[in-house]
């Protein structure tokens, strides 16, 4: 599992947005996110760098935690 923080994320569409950008690199992929903590975790047979690089494709800063 992959954990992130993504501080930009503040809201139930960031949430749709990572979520939508993740399932595009891997359709197999869980993706679930916690907005008051900035937490998202990522299970995925994708590596971290390719996952970090797809959500900030998006517009979004996220670090490993």
């Amino acid at each position: 599992m992959i954990t992130l923080t993504i501080e930009d994320m503040t809201c139930g569409g960031c949430v749709a947005s990572i979520s939508r950008v993740v399932k595009n690199l891997d359709a197999a992929a869980t993706v679930s996110a916690d907005v008051a903590t900035k937490r998202v975790n990522v299970e995925t047979s994708k590596g971290a760098n390719a996952v970090i690089a797809a959500i900030s494709e998006a517009g979004f800063h996220p670090v490993l935690a």
